[in-house]
């Protein structure tokens, strides 16, 4: 058998080096495109019951201290809820627990202010993909003020945490807030059952399996209050203090009458 000569071995090597280097930037290229490329979705259509399954799982999560598997379960969670491509998910997922965990260590408002930044960053990835408009800093803001009013709950009203949960929800979804009282409502009723659980010594499978019916049927009634033939509330995604935008006199969804009703409509009023 003849031996590859110098040349030969040269031109194999760079044929190689030349095809490593193609699908070096084929990847490059994808990833750019997952994190970076333009994307638009409904974040109002999502599967309820997955996300509720996914929300029971990340609070046990998060309220056992493991914050590895709260990354990949909101990164799960940023796929079905508001379908994300997989390497944004897991940029998004960061944020998200980066947020969660900076709150958790907070001890009070000014310890909790930290988070913002990160959740901050986080509504801006889903406005981005958003065909919904919303403000990321309001969202953000009313987002973090929940988990406040629930950290704090002694110093509050038994429904300023409804209140909060569906202000932040109705300013992300651009519904009003009281379109998702039922979700806010089985969500803190949640919350209250876990948070009295723990006070009596640790919260069962049986009693996590109670919290987690609680919270499916939060996102159920979610899903029913922001499905796309709901149009968004303009008043719930504008920030406080900005003004009212009047809407037009004639509906934007009704089509211009045609010539020949305009000419039939002059002969009747002559």
């Amino acid at each position: 058998m003849r031996k590859a000569t110098s040349p030969e071995l040269t031109h194999r090597r760079g044929h190689w080096r030349w095809a490593w280097v193609g699908a070096g930037l084929l990847l490059v290229g994808a990833a750019a495109i997952d994190l970076y490329g333009p994307r638009r979705t409904d974040i109002r259509v999502f599967d309820a019951a997955e996300v509720a399954r996914l929300d029971a799982e990340m609070w046990r999560s998060y309220y056992d201290r493991k914050p590895a598997a709260l990354f990949f379960q909101l990164a799960e969670l940023m796929r079905g809820q508001f379908h994300f491509p997989l390497l944004r998910s897991y940029v998004a997922a960061a944020r998200s627990t980066r947020a969660a965990f900076v709150f958790k260590r907070g001890r009070d408002r000014s310890d909790y202010l930290r988070a913002l930044p990160d959740l901050i960053r986080y509504y801006r990835m889903i406005r981005n993909v958003s065909i919904t408009p919303l403000d990321e800093q309001r969202v953000a803001r009313l987002e973090l003020e929940w988990w406040i009013v629930h950290r704090e709950r002694r110093g509050h009203a038994s429904g300023d945490l409804e209140r909060a949960l569906a202000e932040a929800a109705a300013a992300l979804y651009g519904v009003s807030a009281g379109s998702v009282a039922e979700y806010a409502h089985e969500r803190a009723a949640a919350m209250r059952l876990r948070d009295d659980r723990e006070q009596r010594g640790g919260v069962s499978d049986r009693e996590w399996s109670e919290i987690a019916r609680h919270l499916e049927t939060a996102w159920l009634a979610l899903a029913r209050a922001v499905r796309p033939s709901t149009p968004p509330d303009p008043l719930a995604a504008r920030p406080r203090g900005e003004p009212q935008i009047t809407a037009p006199p004639r509906s934007v969804w009704s089509a211009p009458p045609t010539r020949g009703a305009t000419t039939r409509n002059k002969a009747r009023s002559g």
